[in-house]
């Protein structure tokens, strides 16, 4: 009796497992429209993801201002290190002189961020401001490399000659014969003669749209791949900053980059377990360069300002540590200031500093972001001044303020209570959380109850804010990196974003870049050293949705039901768009069970046979994850499937294998 049981019980496990779960795709009624801006990027600058990663300068330290005046520089010989510069606010610079002692030399050599990567058969610009206090002062410039077993250190060099004692812009192109990690900088005086240098940089020729003052092209290449709907910059945290003394401040980011003045990074030293103390912001991708780079991916700009506060998390409750409410006029006139250098015309003030930087039309900005994950009165209270002064002068912009760093909870509501009361146009969103709440139970169980599965945003108030779920990420237990499971529940969450487009208006993962040698953070989108990159897995499912997002969202059902991971449905996660662009249908579904799901589309109000196209993304080993080695080991996989003529409707059946996520887009 025992084993017919068992053997009873198995033929009931096998028959639930070939259940076939039919999914109605409600293709004759298109819903919400779905806003371009619905799926974005979100820079910080974090992980190495400016100086050292996106931006494409290649040597640290560049105008000699880090507290440490030579630190990433080696200086040998007889030299000093002078503050009475052509730059104001970047006033140090470095003087050369004659040792006069046998074959000794004087020079400086530069260690990049973690070596100076180069490419073989690439072109380098090579620039330095300048002057000699004699008629004429000569220099070589080499890329070295010390760690070489050839005779000769140097494998690329030129001479250069500075001409009187005027500070002047030297340039020359050095092309690299070689590919190499960890090269080397070397500047040696050439004779006798002195000579000073200052802003001694260093940029691949080949940036990305060939700017001077541009972006690591293959980074910045990956961003317009995912074609994003905005950009959000600068962050995150360093809008804060650790105080208000080294908050961003966009107006030290503008104009020559020669004397834009340093910034301490508030990532320096904030893990003491990922130290880094040689993390500044040389403020060369300051805001001017964000408005173009978002114009050159096709993104909306969103720019995030100081609300008067520093870091909360460590200033807890500190009101000392923040403006005071009646001193915060400053931080107004900065948002005002920075909507009229983007959008102001030349003949105003701040419009012409953007004409003066090569941009005489406006970039059209739209949004402003005010405050960063802060919350409570604190916050409420000098928002408030904000809302009033911006909608007073610029009231066709929208402004987001935020919930704070909770996904729910009591303070979670208190945000949007007060962001509801202040009449703010979007409310950003941040969610780090693990995979429990990704598949919906954590967080569906703190706001809606039990067997809510993914339904999130379903509850929301229609008639008050938007929503910008601006930093997310799912972070395994025990595993916070890329792992190929957490991007698959990624994926399932994302399909509660697009099912409510009406509600979610923008959404950004978070964060964006990180250096293999210098991260204090992960998971991330974009990995690289110094001359290779890789893309992780969750890239692709955010490319996945980007670049399928449609125009309206279709209803999409599996028993009347949303298909968002609920009970009976198998860890099948669900939803579907329109593109009247295209003329396509685009079904994204996601199998985040454990076993293989037989699934059948019953596209009602779609006739005929039709042939789908399919993007895949689907891995056996769920630790798995890309790397430098071996970028594509988990990348999306296109394919067809024949569409069958049903009785009524269009039906295609598939298979999707485990932990799986695959698009399904129909003309």
């Amino acid at each position: 009796m025992r084993k017919l049981t068992t053997i009873s019980l198995l033929a009931i496990s096998l028959t639930a497992a070939a259940q076939t779960h039919v999914i109605d795709v409600n293709t004759k009624k298109l819903g919400a429209p779905i806003q371009p801006t619905m799926y974005g990027l979100f820079f910080e600058d974090i992980n190495y993801a400016a100086d050292g990663g996106l931006y494409g300068e290649l040597v640290k330290n560049r105008s000699f201002e880090f507290p440490d005046r030579l630190m990433g520089w080696e200086a040998f010989g007889t030299f000093e290190v002078k503050d009475d510069g052509p730059f104001e606010r970047c006033p140090h610079y470095i003087e050369l002189r004659d040792p006069r002692h046998g074959d000794r030399r004087s020079g400086i050599s530069n260690n990049g961020f973690f070596g100076i990567g180069l490419h073989e058969g690439e072109d380098y610009r090579f620039s330095v401001w300048a002057k000699t206090p004699q008629d004429s002062a000569r220099i070589i410039v080499q890329f070295i490399d010390r760690a070489t077993m050839e005779e000769h250190q140097e494998f690329a060099e030129a001479r250069l000659t500075i001409k009187g004692n005027e500070w002047k812009q030297y340039e020359l192109v050095l092309k690299s014969p070689r590919t190499i990690q960890k090269a080397q900088l070397r500047i040696f005086l050439d004779g006798k003669n002195t000579v000073d240098l200052e802003h001694i940089s260093l940029f691949p020729v080949n940036t990305f749209k060939n700017r001077k003052n541009g972006m690591r092209r293959d980074l910045a290449q990956a961003l317009a791949d995912e074609k994003p709907g905005l950009l959000r910059f600068p962050g995150g945290c360093i809008v804060e900053g650790v105080d208000l003394a080294t908050r961003y401040q966009w107006k030290n980011t503008i104009g020559p980059v020669e004397n834009r003045p340093l910034n301490e990074n508030r990532w320096e030293y904030s893990f003491p377990y990922r130290f880094f103390p040689d993390y500044f912001q040389s403020y060369g991708l300051g805001f001017f360069e964000f408005f173009q780079l978002s114009e050159d991916i096709g993104a909306e700009p969103l720019p995030v300002l100081n609300v008067g506060m520093a870091c909360q998390f460590q200033n807890w409750n500190d009101e000392s540590a923040h403006v005071p409410l009646d001193q915060l006029q400053p931080y107004i006139q900065d948002c005002l200031d920075l909507i009229e250098f983007a959008n102001g015309p030349v003949d105003s003030e701040w419009g012409k500093k953007r004409a003066e930087m090569g941009h005489p039309e406006p970039f059209n900005m739209k949004y402003i972001g005010v405050g960063n994950e802060q919350w409570d009165d604190m916050y409420f209270k000098r928002l408030e001044p904000f809302v009033a002064a911006i909608r007073a002068k610029y009231p066709h912009i929208k402004i987001i303020g935020t919930s704070g760093p909770d996904s729910e909870g009591k303070m979670f509501e208190k945000g949007w209570e007060a962001m509801r009361k202040q009449k703010a146009d979007l409310v950003d969103e941040h969610f780090y959380r693990n995979e429990d709440w990704f598949l919906g139970n954590a967080a569906g169980k703190a706001r809606y109850g039990d067997n809510c599965g993914g339904l999130r945003y379903e509850n929301y108030d229609r008639k008050g804010p938007k929503v910008f779920a601006g930093e997310y990420a799912c972070h395994g237990k025990g595993k916070k990196w890329n792992h190929y499971e957490a991007s698959i529940l990624e994926a399932g969450f994302m399909t509660d974003l697009e099912r409510n487009a009406d509600v979610v208006y923008m959404t950004a993962y978070a964060p964006l870049f990180a250096h293999v040698e210098g991260w204090q953070w992960r998971p991330d989108l974009i990995w690289y050293d110094n001359t290779r990159m890789f893309k992780s897995c969750s890239y692709y499912v955010q490319q996945m949705y980007a670049t399928n997002k449609g125009t309206h969202v279709l209803t999409t059902t599996m028993d009347k039901q949303f298909v968002a991971g609920q009970e009976g449905q198998d860890g099948l996660f669900a939803s579907s768009v329109f593109d009247k662009n295209t003329g396509e249908i685009i079904v994204k579904v996601i199998n985040t069970s454990k076993q293989t799901q037989s699934v059948a589309l019953n596209l009602l109000g779609l006739k005929g046979e039709h042939t789908a196209r399919t993007i895949t993304l689907c891995h056996d080993g769920m630790d798995d994850e890309n790397t430098l080695d071996n970028p594509e080991l988990i990348t999306p996989q296109e394919g067809t499937i024949l569409c069958e003529a049903g009785k009524k409707n269009t039906i295609l059946n598939d298979q999707l294998q485990q932990m799986s996520f695959r698009v399904y887009k129909i003309k």
